[in-house]
C-alpha cells in the first residue's frame, strides 16, 4: 500500500489515496500503520476516496481502528492532497465526510497548499451551560459541543501540569458519554488567545484536535470569555478559530504540511 504521512499543527495521519489504492480493511490497516514502533507512526489512516456529492471523500479511522466522523486538521490535509494530485486542481473544494460536506478554501503558494480554512458548519451546545459530572476523583465542570463529533471542553488553569496519560481515560470513558468523547482542556490567555490540549477518544493526547479547537472555541465564545475570532495554542501549532454569527458558521485555519511517502505491506 502506498501512502503519504502528512500532519496539521502535529496532529498526523497516515493517507492513503483511494482513487488508486485499495483498502480492504481500513481498521486492521488504521492499528498497523499508528504504530510508532512497528508501524509507520501516525494518529491514525485517513483514506481518500471518490465521492458521488463532492470533490472527494474522506474516512478517517483512528489509531486503535474506531472511525471518526471528522478530523479537522486532517480535512486541510486532504485538501492538500486532492489539489496537488489533480484529483481537484481548484482553490475552493469539497470534502464529504460522516459528519457532512465540508467546504475549504486553500491557500496556494507555487502550485503548492501550505494552509486552508475550512468551513466547520454549526457547532452545536449538547449540555448545559455548564454542566457538572463527577470525574477524575472530583467534580467538574465541562460544556458539550458537538462539531460533527463529541467533545467536552473544561476550563483548566496550569493546563501544561495536567498528567493526561493518567486522567485521560477516565473522561473519554465517562458513564455521561455512551458513545466515548473527545476531551478538551482550555486554558484561558486573553479574550483573544487560549491555549488546549486535547486527549482525542481512540487515540489518546494528540499534539492539535482541530474539531476540538473549534469546540473549545465556541464554548469560550457562548460563555462570554473571547472574542468571536479566537487563537489556539495547541501542542504542535496554532489554529485560528472565527464564529460567523450570522451563519452560526465556525470557521478554522491552519497549516498543511507533506512529511514524506512511503509504502507498507499489510
Amino acid at each position: 500500500m502506498k501512502f503519504i504521512k502528512m500532519h496539521g499543527a502535529g496532529n498526523d495521519y497516515v493517507y492513503v489515496d483511494c482513487f488508486r489504492e485499495t483498502v480492504t480493511d481500513p481498521a486492521a490497516a488504521a492499528v498497523k500503520v499508528s504504530d510508532r514502533h512497528y508501524g509507520v507512526g501516525s494518529d491514525g489512516l485517513v483514506l481518500i476516496c471518490p465521492s458521488e456529492t463532492a470533490d472527494c471523500r474522506m474516512r478517517m479511522f483512528n489509531a486503535d481502528g474506531s472511525e471518526g466522523e471528522m478530523c479537522g486538521n486532517a480535512i486541510r490535509c486532504v485538501g492538500k492532497y486532492a489539489y496537488e494530485s489533480g484529483i481537484a486542481r481548484k482553490e475552493t473544494l469539497t470534502v464529504e465526510t460522516l459528519a457532512g460536506i465540508k467546504t475549504l478554501t486553500l491557500s496556494v503558494r507555487d502550485g503548492k497548499v501550505d494552509a486552508a480554512t475550512v468551513d466547520m458548519g454549526t457547532p452545536r451546545l449538547t449540555s448545559e451551560l455548564p454542566e457538572r459530572i463527577f470525574v477524575d476523583g472530583r467534580q467538574q465542570e465541562f460544556v458539550g459541543v458537538s462539531t460533527g463529533n463529541p467533545h467536552a471542553v473544561y476550563l483548566v488553569s496550569g493546563v501544561d501540569s495536567l498528567d493526561l496519560k493518567k486522567i485521560g481515560p477516565a473522561y473519554e470513558n465517562h458513564p455521561r458519554f455512551p458513545g466515548r468523547v473527545n476531551s478538551e482542556f482550555v486554558e484561558l490567555v486573553d479574550r483573544s488567545h487560549i491555549r488546549m490540549r486535547v486527549w482525542e477518544r481512540g487515540s489518546g493526547e494528540t499534539l492539535a484536535c482541530g474539531t476540538g479547537a473549534t469546540a473549545s472555541a465556541a464554548a469560550c465564545i457562548w460563555m462570554g470569555y473571547t472574542e468571536d475570532e479566537v487563537e489556539v495554542k495547541l501542542l504542535g501549532g496554532t489554529l485560528r478559530i472565527r464564529f460567523d454569527r450570522e451563519s452560526g458558521h465556525a470557521f478554522m485555519t491552519g497549516g498543511a504540511v507533506e512529511v514524506f511517502r512511503g509504502e507498507i505491506d499489510l
